[in-house]
């Protein structure tokens, strides 16, 4: 097994009862998922999930609270996923921005059309980090820190 899990971040944002999610081709594959990715070398995981929430919806995002932090093992390609998810408030949508590689829009998706939809999740932890937000789970962001 991968000894070194990889850290990836990851938004959960609400509208109307609506969550923002993408759809994206990765690894060959056609997915659903949280505007989400990796965090880059040296960058602060709060900065990570506004980078990474603007590159693959286009909406400009205040993280206010973390919702989870969650370890996952994708037995197929044998690598770890630790991911840190916030949520907080959508700002500016920035209509001229270009998306991410691999993304193909981003939507809006009640809980019950995420399970509905016949375009299946990246991985658990979409359904699950949807679901603790539902539960009202929240974390103050200085629980979170990063020693320079």
């Amino acid at each position: 097994m991968n000894s070194r899990p990889r850290i990836t971040v990851a938004s959960v944002l609400e509208r109307d009862g609506a969550f923002l999610l993408v759809e994206e081709h990765v690894q060959q594959r056609h997915v659903l998922n949280q505007p989400a990715g990796h965090l880059e070398q040296n960058e602060r995981i709060v900065d990570a999930v506004v980078r990474e929430t603007l590159e693959e919806t286009r909406w400009q995002f205040r993280p206010t609270h973390l919702t989870g932090i969650y370890r996952w093992t994708n037995t197929q390609a044998n690598i770890t996923y630790v991911r840190f998810c916030f949520t907080g408030e959508l700002l500016d949508y920035v209509a001229d921005r270009q998306l991410d590689q691999g993304i193909i829009r981003a939507l809006w998706y009640t809980p019950a059309q995420l399970q509905a939809s016949t375009i299946p999740a990246r991985s658990p932890l979409v359904a699950r980090c949807i679901e603790d937000y539902r539960r009202g789970q929240r974390y103050d962001l200085d629980l979170i820190t990063e020693i320079a």
